[in-house]
């Protein structure tokens, strides 16, 4: 089956289910809550106390998980952040669009180039099936969308655009207010994000890229306190006692990739630098772990945010009425195999993290190992589930509602990732299949369990032969047809 007989064929299953997926027709709810999805940007899984880092404290993230839910195996749909976000809209791929060229999206410059969305789009968006279920909408914060996928376009109240310490005390008196309808809201927070423009100053050459630097005031301001060491702790205490060690995937994985080597050569998109591959060569140790204590820190601001907007919900007396979702767009390598930033299909750059609370509704404290999650194609069905109505864009994505409630469900085996480089498909035994593309076809099986730092893969091992021809056949069949 083609790539495009096979979506139109998903598009069609999707609306050959009940009236209601296509539709939006309204169903009976007893309880209609509150949904805030807090949305950080560039955090990986691991960066969060409650998932076992002791480099950082994020006492209001692990507040969520405290009272409810964290997922460990959850993946975005594509590991940078404008086809992410297409995927929070839309419930989608960011490969069902083009950009303006007729090209697939997946990756940033195109993504953001995508032209007016089809009808059969506009109408099965995560905005469209909640205003026919009577919420509220709203959106604070990063957009990066291409602009009929931004949030004005598709009738969220666009409330405010700063991304940072306004959008919380912004979203906390909006929150306070009284609401004669349910609301669903977007709050998208970005300080973790700031990391980026680190290795981006330090290797800045060219004039484009000096200029681009002297605009980012804000970023760069945010990175220089994220920077500084403690006061009245010597470098030699810093280095022993406080700042995070080099990853115990520091060096590149054995064979690595032609795609990998690639992607170090990437600009990210800004002219005349190569920022990535500098750093790869030139960064010490020290400026690793430079780099790694900045990224806590950073990811520490964006919790005292999120402290802000749990304040408020508690205040307001609202816990008991407002489902909140956590998760980020994609993670950062920070220095695992050498690597900066995203793209990349190790679990530092696609892992994320995927938590819910609601009080008296989600029993608090648990961890679900098991479950595999996309967050751009679960999103849509799970809020319009707690919405009371059906909604769905991709066949593929499923209601997370089962088990925020801790029912037995029937699970998805494997889940597609999209990539600028490639696709992956991880199975819940914790293989994960990699196909790369970008230089050439190459592939590479990993297992988790046995390499949770992906540094042999077991792609020719004798051993895992028929493992490997199982993967491929859900790459094909069930994920990405044609390719």
């Amino acid at each position: 089956m083609k790539r495009n007989d096979f979506f139109k064929y998903l598009v069609i299953a999707g609306c050959l289910l009940p009236s209601t997926i296509c539709k939006g027709q309204k169903e009976f709810s007893k309880e209609k809550p509150n949904i805030i999805y807090i949305f950080t940007d560039q955090q990986s899984a691991s960066m969060m106390s409650c998932a076992g880092n002791q480099w950082l404290k994020t006492p209001a993230m692990d507040y969520i998980a405290e009272s409810g839910i964290r997922f460990t195996r959850a993946y975005t749909t594509n590991p940078v952040c404008s086809p992410a976000r297409i995927s929070l809209m839309t419930g989608r791929f960011p490969g069902f669009f083009s950009d303006k060229d007729g090209n697939q999206v997946r990756e940033n410059e195109g993504a953001v180039n995508i032209p007016q969305v089809s009808e059969e789009v506009k109408n099965t968006t995560i905005s469209a099936f909640l205003q026919n279920a009577g919420y509220e909408l709203f959106y604070g914060g990063k957009q990066h969308l291409p602009p009929s996928l931004r949030p004005a376009a598709l009738g969220f109240n666009y409330y405010c655009s700063d991304e940072r310490e306004k959008l919380a005390e912004e979203t906390a008196k909006l929150i306070k207010e009284k609401h004669e309808n349910p609301y669903f809201m977007v709050v998208s927070l970005i300080e973790s994000h700031d990391i980026c423009f680190m290795p981006i100053r330090d290797f800045a050459t060219s004039e484009s890229v000096k200029n681009f630097i002297k605009k980012s005031t804000v970023e760069c301001t945010s990175l220089d306190k994220a920077l500084e060491m403690p006061p009245g702790v010597t470098e030699q205490e810093f280095f022993e006692k406080y700042c995070p060690p080099l990853p115990p995937n520091y060096e590149p994985q054995k064979d690595e990739p032609k795609a990998i080597k690639y992607l170090i050569d990437l600009a990210a998109g800004l002219p005349n630098s190569n920022f990535i591959r500098l750093a790869h060569d030139k960064y010490t140790d020290k400026d690793w772990r430079m780099q790694r204590w900045a990224y806590c820190k950073l990811v520490e601001m964006v919790d005292k945010r999120v402290q802000t907007i749990l304040d408020a919900i508690k205040e307001s007396g609202q816990e008991e009425n407002t489902l909140i979702i956590f998760s980020s767009d994609h993670g950062e390598m920070s220095g695992a195999h050498r690597l900066l930033h995203k793209t990349a299909f190790y679990e530092e750059s696609a892992s994320i993290p995927f938590m819910a609370m609601w009080k008296g509704h989600i029993t608090g404290g648990r961890i679900d190992n098991e479950h595999l999650i996309s967050s751009g194609l679960d999103l849509l069905p799970t809020v319009c589930d707690y919405a009371g109505i059906k909604g769905m864009s991709d066949p593929r994505g499923r209601s997370l509602r089962p088990l925020f409630e801790g029912k037995k469900v029937d699970w998805r085996e494997t889940l597609g990732v999209e990539s600028e480089i490639g696709r992956m498909v991880v199975n819940k035994n914790k293989l994960k299949y990699i196909k790369y593309d970008v230089v050439g076809i190459e592939e590479q099986l990993f297992d988790l369990d046995r390499d949770p730092y992906e540094m042999n893969p077991f792609t020719n091992d004798r051993k895992y032969k028929q493992r490997l021809v199982k993967m491929r056949k859900a790459f094909t069949s069930e994920w990405f047809p044609g390719y």
